[in-house]
């Protein structure tokens, strides 16, 4: 009887087959050299119809517009949380904000802070290998540069170029960026321009080239006070004559646009553009204020603080070579918290198993394949009711705390004992599929779909708020003294 001796070609075609039914193939198993690049960019205050690929009529973004054209534009993309600093750290832990203790935005000198013990996709990513750097508004310290609370270097950045809130006095020459714990005094330049520069030299000479990079760009615009080049703001003034305020914002976002496409540019001469995973976002919906009132949520309800479509869907969009089908669009929801497990699967890393983690790995939806989600996106926030949100499939149930009035001032006994021990009351439901503009409440329609997102939102309810924290009662002078008294952008040169 004769041997059978298999040739090399056949034994190739078995371990190659046997690899992939186990799985050696998943993005999660790659070698060393070939995890992509990440660039995350988060706007400030950007809304949902900002930009011309989400529908605005008169802005002009040719370089996110490209950017959509070369890949996914996420349709129904949400931010973590109705303002800044809780949007940062769901995008930056993949966890409710709540459950971290980040209840509203942290003004300077707060308690409130990104604690230590919570672990950020930087951190994972600078254990596994990859270089770190973060350019922009950190906003997650109210102790910026300052002992007793963590910087960007404890939460996996090597190198950060960064401010607490703001660019102060605004956008215009600001003075208060910090380079690695060196304050940097009056800089010249816009505050986009400053990010952009920072990015593309530690792209070009500052990284170790070795390694893969993760660079995080929380930029300050289009947040007031804002301040843009005569050359953004011009256009818009020729449209809106009698509108220096619009003129302005709209300048503002023109100079975001310049800065991204300046940052995309530098991928391209530097070689990597081809291997970097690009991801853009806003941290919440436009502000609505008496110096500016000209972001559009695209008709969405409500803007910016509030937990209805306006505040807290956002553009998002994905560019992926080889992997993201260009000029593609979703309509499937996505949240801030789902971008800490996605970025893990796309380095090949696990995500923390040792806490609760809200998001889920977009992987499969990226790749054109179904994402399963275990349980629905939420949000919590006090500033406005209704305090609470879920978003499941193409429904969206809101409810309000069942308590006291939360005080503006956010570290308080009353607002700690209303996040950790409040029930909830005011139940409202809409189809988001057939109602995006959330006008058409359906509660008692749809009483089976109602009682089924009540019990889910209240079983995340419970879930956050055992974990929430207290913090020290703190006053923000900002709150209960004198305001602010910002410019009156009507009364200024176009060049601020």
């Amino acid at each position: 009887m004769r041997s059978f001796a298999p040739s090399p070609r056949l034994i190739g075609v078995l371990l190659f087959t046997m690899a992939v039914l186990c799985g050696a193939f998943h993005p999660s198993a790659r070698g060393e050299g070939e995890r992509p690049n990440i660039l995350v960019i988060l706007a400030d205050d950007l809304g949902y119809g900002d930009l011309g690929c989400f529908g605005h009529p008169e802005l002009r973004t040719p370089h996110l517009d490209r950017l959509a054209a070369e890949g996914l534009a996420l349709r129904h993309c949400y931010s973590a949380a109705a303002n800044c600093s809780p949007a940062r750290t769901g995008l930056l832990t993949g966890r409710t904000p709540y459950r971290v203790g980040i209840y509203s935005q942290i003004p300077m000198l707060s308690p409130m802070h990104l604690p230590e013990t919570e672990i950020t996709v930087a951190t994972l990513l600078r254990e596994a290998g990859y270089a770190t750097a973060v350019a922009g508004k950190w906003h997650l310290a109210g102790l910026f540069n300052l002992p007793g609370q963590p910087q960007p270097e404890d939460h996996g950045f090597d190198h950060w170029f960064a401010c607490q809130n703001n660019a102060l006095p605004n956008h215009r020459d600001p003075y208060n960026f910090v380079r690695n714990g060196v304050p940097l005094g009056p800089q010249r330049g816009y505050a986009g321009g400053l990010v952009a520069d920072e990015a593309v030299r530690w792209l070009q000479s500052g990284r170790d080239k070795a390694k893969p990079f993760f660079l995080y760009l929380p930029f300050c615009e289009p947040h007031e006070p804002i301040a843009s080049a005569p050359h953004h703001v011009e256009p818009y003034a020729a449209l809106h004559p009698d509108d220096p305020s619009r003129a302005a914002y709209y300048g503002n976002v023109a100079q975001l646009d310049e800065a991204v496409g300046r940052v995309l540019g530098a991928l391209v001469s530097e070689g990597v553009d081809g291997d970097t995973l690009v991801f853009f976002t806003s941290d919440n919906g436009p502000a609505r204020t008496r110096w500016h009132n000209a972001g559009s949520t695209g008709g969405l309800r409500e803007s910016k603080g509030h937990l209805h479509e306006g505040g807290i869907r956002v553009p998002g969009i994905v560019r992926w070579p080889g992997r993201v089908e260009p000029g593609s669009v979703s309509d499937e929801p996505v949240g801030g918290v789902d971008w800490l497990p996605t970025l893990c699967e796309v380095a090949g890393i696990e995500p923390p198993r040792d806490r609760v983690l809200d998001g889920v790995s977009l992987v499969p939806l990226l790749e054109g394949r179904r994402l399963e989600r275990a349980k629905p996106l939420y949000w919590q926030f006090l500033r406005y009711a209704p305090h609470v949100a879920v978003r499941w499939g193409e429904w969206k149930m809101l409810a309000s705390l069942d308590g006291p009035e939360p005080t503006r001032t956010t570290l308080t006994k009353t607002n700690f004992d209303l996040v950790r021990k409040a029930g909830l009351r005011d139940f409202q439901l809409y189809h988001l599929g057939r109602d995006p503009g959330e006008t058409e409440e359906l509660s008692a329609a749809e009483p089976s779909v109602f009682a089924d997102l009540r019990e889910r939102m209240e079983e995340l309810h419970r879930s956050v708020a055992a974990e929430a924290p207290e913090w020290p009662e703190w006053e923000d002078p900002n709150y209960e003294g004198p305001r602010i008294e910002w410019p009156d952008y009507r009364a200024l040169p176009l060049a601020q």
